[in-house]
């Protein structure tokens, strides 16, 4: 294989590599979009937190009600904050279903109501 050939074929494979790194400006959170409201409380069936990681940098809040549906809450919000308190305070139980358990390396608290 001629030198030039194998120069094309090295910057080929950096384009290639360097278009797959991870970089800030492509995060992997989960919300894409927020809700700037919440729904009552008797229709809330689980809330997981996620807190910011190296793929994500910023604390995520999603919401399954008792449909099935999930969907993201704004954690800048004032009532947002307030449920995350109040759940930060809840005893942990020891069920067979967990009622409030938080993932081995602390990122996910997960809270079934």
């Amino acid at each position: 294989m001629s030198g030039i050939m194998k120069l094309f074929l090295l910057l080929a494979v950096m384009v290639c590599v360097s278009t797959a790194q991870p970089n800030e400006a492509r995060q992997q959170c989960l919300c894409q979009r927020v809700r700037n409201r919440i729904i009552s409380r008797t229709e809330v069936k689980d809330v997981q937190i996620y807190q910011a990681t190296i793929f994500c940098n910023k604390v995520e809040i999603v919401i399954t009600n008792k449909n099935g549906l999930r969907y993201c809450l704004n954690p800048e919000l004032r009532a947002v904050k307030k449920i995350v308190t109040e759940i930060m305070k809840m005893p942990r139980t020891s069920t067979s279903v967990p009622a409030h358990s938080t993932s081995t390396d602390g990122s996910t608290i997960t809270v079934r109501l």
